[in-house]
């Protein structure tokens, strides 16, 4: 082996994307020492994408105050790679639904303009390129409160300034971009989105969504209601039609803002990260990739990292092999492409024990190790039967 890419996820709960290709980079080296290694440490757009990003493009993090899904005041981080001249954004830092606790999930109050806050904050920086992702937001306000923050206002039939939620898309009758951020004019945005869902309608943001942001069957009508408007007002003022963009219902139609404001582009999370860490580089002579996730399963077919991993491996013709904590559905994970796939586990044990960041970084080293040794096993034989006279 000359040259391996190791490119995992992170094992949730256990261990970041960063620990994980540290433990296996460790297994290798036990019997390649002198293999060259890239370490790509990856995420698919969701938690723990800033970190990712920021660690494998030797950034920086910026602390910035905002507001929470309910506009109380909130601390968040961002990223600045590139110089500083691209800003690495979750949503979910403030407008997430795990900064709310059960009782006050409300899709109808909450707002995004805590995440306008810090893309605000990053163009006062200097960005201009910003790598967004948007999943797990508790808000379905199509981003209206997120352009508030930005200088947007959204008017009502009497001229007066709606409130930037969910609730209030229904009252919007014009929109207002006097006022808006000059900065936004030279700005890019890619937006990490792995939905295909409409703005509106029975497969839209509300109807799908809502429910899991705590929202009853008649606020999931009134949202729907108030999207479907505002869909309407948007392909008025800019001719585009938000139910025909795929992804447009992403994160209570905040994809959808994207698109119809700054022209964005949404692109499936892995894909996004990816480019941003220029793996089709990396990949250049490689002899094998190494991925991995906490879970590899059903869900790992249907754009997880690992997939991600795998389909640009693959352009390459650069075998993958998997290395999760579990593994499930592993005949059709083999069907779509995997070389091989490896569990962590190496007896029955319980979940907590599994999950123990020691026992998991050992148990990743010791795998990865094993996985080694069987290929320099079957290339010393390979090499022998070569050099064997016929």
């Amino acid at each position: 082996m000359k040259k391996i890419i190791i490119a995992p996820d992170s094992f949730k709960g256990s261990l970041t994307s960063i620990e994980v290709a540290n433990a296996m980079e460790e297994g290798i080296k036990k019997v390649f020492p002198n293999c060259e290694i890239v370490k790509t440490a990856i995420a698919d757009g969701g938690e723990g994408t800033t970190e990712t990003l920021v660690n494998a493009l030797n950034g920086e993090k910026v602390k910035v105050k905002v507001h929470d899904p309910l506009m109380r005041p909130i601390e968040v981080e961002y990223g600045l790679v590139d110089n500083g001249r691209t800003a690495v954004i979750e949503m979910a830092a403030a407008s997430g639904i795990t900064l709310l606790r059960k009782q006050e999930q409300n899709p109808a109050i909450t707002t995004t303009f805590g995440t306008g806050e810090i893309i605000k904050d990053a163009l006062k920086c200097g960005c201009r390129s910003f790598l967004i992702g948007i999943g797990g937001s508790a808000t379905n306000d199509a981003g209206t409160g997120m352009w508030k923050a930005l200088g947007y206002r959204f008017l009502d039939k009497n001229g007066n300034e709606t409130d930037g939620t969910g609730k209030s898309l229904h009252s919007i009758c014009s929109i207002d971009k006097s006022g808006a951020m000059s900065e936004l004019k030279d700005a890019n945005f890619t937006i990490a989105c792995d939905v295909n869902n409409p703005f509106s309608g029975p497969n839209g943001a509300a109807s799908v969504y809502a429910p899991q942001k705590g929202a009853n069957k008649q606020m999931v009508k009134e949202l729907d209601e108030g999207l479907e408007s505002f869909r309407k007002l948007i392909e008025t003022e800019t001719e585009i039609d938000l139910n025909t963009v795929s992804g447009a219902g992403a994160a209570g139609g905040l994809g959808g803002g994207f698109v119809a404001f700054l022209n964005a582009q949404l692109k499936p999370g892995i894909e996004m990260v990816l480019e941003a860490v220029d793996f089709d580089k990396h990949l250049q002579n490689a002899d094998l990739v190494i991925t991995g996730e906490g879970k590899l399963d059903k869900q790992t077919g249907m754009g997880k990292a690992a997939i991600g991993v795998l389909d640009a491996a693959n352009k390459r013709n650069v075998p993958v092999i998997a290395i999760g904590g579990s593994i499930e559905d592993i005949e059709n994970l083999n069907k779509r492409g995997f070389l091989s796939l490896f569990s962590i586990v190496p007896y029955p044990i319980s979940m907590e024990e599994a999950m123990h960041k020691e026992n998991a970084r050992r148990n990743t080293i010791q795998i990865t190790e094993q996985i080694m040794r069987t290929i320099k096993y079957f290339q010393k034989k390979l090499t022998q039967n070569k050099s064997t006279p016929a």
